[in-house]
């Protein structure tokens, strides 16, 4: 018998998030402490002042993630937004929003008339 060696996470695994977000830590734990960048599990997000920091930002993203074989896929991404969705918040600048989508939702809902 061999040993069986994954080179993807089983699906299945209570701890996978968990494990995921920690080597998402240790892998960009430099550009974190540098105060750029924000990794929560496989959502990326970097931020500045200036467009010539942001680049240079993305590039070591970017770089970091082909020397480690960390996939991405362009069709999640978005470059250069000053305003974006992240975890069901509407982030700009220094602001925090709901996002309007889901407060529709809360606000179409009929109230309860028959309490028991």
């Amino acid at each position: 018998m061999g040993i069986y060696e994954y080179t993807r996470m089983p699906f299945g695994i209570k701890n996978a998030p968990a494990h995921f977000q920690r080597m998402m830590a240790i892998i960009f734990h430099k550009e974190i402490l540098e105060g750029w960048m924000v990794v929560y599990i496989d959502d990326i997000i970097t931020y500045s002042e200036k467009w010539e920091d942001h680049v240079q930002y993305i590039d070591r993203v970017l770089s970091k993630c082909t020397t480690i074989n960390l996939k991405i896929s362009l069709k999640k991404c978005n470059f250069g937004q000053q305003e974006l969705l992240a975890l069901g918040k509407k982030v700009s600048g220094l602001s925090l929003a709901i996002d309007q989508n889901k407060l529709a939702a809360v606000l179409q809902k009929t109230v309860t008339r028959n309490i028991k």
